[in-house]
């Protein structure tokens, strides 16, 4: 059993850019989504993640806020986050969280109609690297 700190754990997801967002739907199915985490961000338990407001995902969300996210990483590493996600369209909440890379898919930036954040903030997270293993519970 390896012992991580969330700040060392913090250090080895650096520029991990692409997790999977896991939501329960309403089927009771489990969908999963590739989203990007702007792997320069310093991982604090809190992610955050664009998207359109009208979205499947963001559907499933405000129906059970229970998700997971899941992460690979160099050198074998895996981590795995459960979590709770809210959705915001307040602009002022959500340009702190704004990257240029985001206009690709917003052409209009933060004022790109129907775009919104999710946040997920951590209440475990599980990693595994190379034989060892790990918790850390916020």
């Amino acid at each position: 059993m390896s012992d991580l700190t969330l700040k060392q754990l913090a250090q080895q997801m650096r520029g991990i850019d692409l997790c999977m967002l896991a939501t329960h739907t309403s089927y009771g199915h489990i969908a999963q989504r590739p989203m990007s985490n702007n792997g320069e961000v310093e991982y604090e338990g809190t992610s955050y993640f664009f998207t359109w407001k009208a979205s499947r995902m963001v559907e499933d969300i405000e129906r059970d806020a229970k998700v997971s996210l899941g992460f690979q990483g160099k050198e074998g590493l895996f981590v795995a986050v459960e979590g709770k996600a809210t959705v915001t369209e307040h602009r002022p909440t959500m340009a702190p969280h704004w990257t240029p890379d985001l206009d690709q898919w917003f052409k209009e930036g933060l004022d790109t109609p129907g775009v919104c954040m999710i946040r997920v903030d951590a209440v475990r997270i599980a990693y595994w690297q190379r034989g060892e293993e790990g918790e850390i519970k916020l």
